[in-house]
């Protein structure tokens, strides 16, 4: 009679080979896996987060509220602050979180009621963060809003 086939070293060489195939299979997936950071400077940013919470609490305690918000009948963005803003100078910034690479700065440029529409046409489908910085009377301020562009599309 023969006697039975001993199957552990074939068992320990199927496990390593399965080791080893995994763990080059997680290095590829980790290689080629692309991670933005939605800000470039995004370290820098969260050094000056406090003047930030700061400058939108400012914002937060205005009679009239500032507002940023997607109109999707034009397309646009409509950016609303206080009458006595008007004359304020600042900067809106677009920013989207899963690609940076379509991340914009347009300069803000009210009308005398407070208002700038941006047009939003262009801009691809789906969710955008809308940040205005405006310094008035002497204050700086600060909005944060998400919008979605494109909703009818998205």
């Amino acid at each position: 009679m023969k006697p039975p086939r001993n199957l552990w070293p074939l068992g320990i060489v199927t496990a390593f080979v399965f080791f080893t195939a995994g763990t080059i299979a997680l290095i590829v997936i980790a290689v080629s896996n692309h991670t933005e950071l939605v800000a470039a400077d995004y370290y820098e940013q969260e050094i000056h987060f406090q003047g930030q919470m700061d400058r939108v609490s400012r914002a937060q305690r205005l009679p009239v509220k500032a507002t940023a918000v997607y109109d999707d009948a034009q397309p646009a963005i409509k950016i609303s602050l206080p009458r006595g803003h008007a004359s304020a100078k600042g900067d809106v910034f677009l920013y989207r979180p899963s690609t940076a690479g379509l991340d914009q700065r347009v300069e803000l440029r009210l009308d005398s009621n407070g208002s700038q529409i941006l047009d939003a046409a262009k801009l691809r489908p789906g969710l955008w963060k809308v940040k205005v910085l405006w310094t008035a009377t002497g204050n700086d301020y600060a909005i944060e809003e998400s919008v979605i562009v494109g909703a009818k599309n998205f």
